[in-house]
């Protein structure tokens, strides 16, 4: 579809992503795609393997490095990741608040947007945080409930809310991304970087890993262990954007650490069938390719275990738990599910370009 022409009303932007696997950047690409293409200048802040992909794929706009918040997910029990992740997560906010502020001041910054970034709202330019998680789900009400109250609390910290997801049928979080009260909030549709195109086909499965550690490495050594023995032809996209872009092979088994925007784009239009978690953002992307997929949840996250269970539910992906993951069972029911296909507003970027454009207002 046509793009806006460049504003007159210019603005000098800081994005700033959360650092937890790739997904926060990969999801950010279109959005910064669209601010530039509206004329807007933008500066960009992260850390760790988020930031290189930023970097990756926007190498002329000046880069802040965040402080980190070093999200692992070790146990497979979601109490204990809950509570000691959130003393963590409090105390990198409060030191990205005050690197936020130095940043404002340094590049005379007239708009902050935070890609699930707590601590990266100003007390005065207006802040924007995006999340498809307004409402965070655990196994017990009492702790969903203290964890949603924190929740909520960070995020009306700032002045508006965006939403990565579609409405109603067309919604992937379908709770999970529903408003909460006194927030002003914008849905954004299904953010990606990928774009389909008709291609053939290349591999007959194609794992993209991504996540935080050590269970993106944990995973790895599973699919492997597994399609060694299976002798299938596959390629492994590590999501290690420190790696380079070098392949190397493993018996019938290609691997690669990593691939740019535009080239994994290409190389996962050619894959059959996608394996990969069942994270919001490589959910996104599978939107838009439109491709059939296995999803499996990261440990502990539960989340990706109720985006795989509901979208499983639809119809749409198979989906198997790690600690009982079968490659083998996994390909032979997968192709059942056909994925999501349907075009709509919120896959043709509609509801960004009226994000962008409410910028200007």
């Amino acid at each position: 579809m046509p793009r806006s022409k460049p504003s007159i009303s210019s603005k000098k932007i800081l994005v700033v992503v959360l650092n937890w696997g790739l997904g926060h950047a990969a999801r950010s690409t279109p959005l910064i795609q669209r601010l530039l293409e509206a004329g807007h200048q933008v500066v960009l802040a992260s850390d760790g393997r988020a930031g290189l992909l930023l970097r990756q794929e926007f190498p002329s706009l000046d880069y802040e490095e965040l402080p980190g918040y070093n999200i692992r997910y070790g146990s497979s029990n979601m109490i204990l990741n809950i509570a000691w992740q959130w003393p963590k997560i409090i105390a990198a906010a409060f030191k990205e608040h005050t690197k936020v502020k130095i940043l404002a001041k340094k590049h005379q910054i007239d708009l902050i947007i935070s890609d699930s970034r707590f601590g990266c709202f100003h007390p005065t330019i207006k802040s924007i945080f995006i999340t498809h998680q307004l409402w965070i789900k655990t196994p017990y009400p009492l702790l969903s409930f203290v964890t949603n109250k924190l929740n909520h609390w960070l995020i009306k910290q700032f002045n508006e809310c965006w939403i990565p997801d579609g409405t109603n049928e067309q919604s992937i979080a379908g709770k999970l991304s529903q408003p909460i009260t006194n927030v002003l909030y914008r849905y954004l549709g299904h953010l990606s970087r990928m774009q389909y195109k008709d291609l053939p086909p290349k591999y007959p499965l194609i794992a993209l890993l991504s996540g935080p550690e050590p269970q993106r490495t944990r995973f790895e050594k599973l699919i492997l262990e597994q399609a060694q023995s299976m002798k299938i032809t596959m390629l492994i996209i590590q999501g290690k954007t420190e790696g380079g872009q070098e392949f190397r092979k493993v018996g019938n088994i290609t691997i690669i650490p990593s691939l740019s925007g535009s080239a994994l784009n290409e190389t996962l239009l050619s894959g059959e069938l996608i394996l990969c978690r069942a994270g919001y953002s490589s959910i996104m992307d599978l939107f838009v390719l439109q491709k059939p997929a296995i999803l499996i949840p990261t440990p502990g996250q539960t989340e990706q275990e109720h985006l795989a269970e509901r979208l499983m539910k639809k119809g749409w992906y198979y989906s198997q738990k790690q600690n009982n993951f079968s490659l083998e069972h996994a390909l032979e029911v997968a192709r059942e599910y056909k994925g999501f296909v349907t075009k709509n507003e919120s896959l043709n970027g509609e509801l960004l370009d009226a994000a962008i454009a409410a910028i200007e207002a």
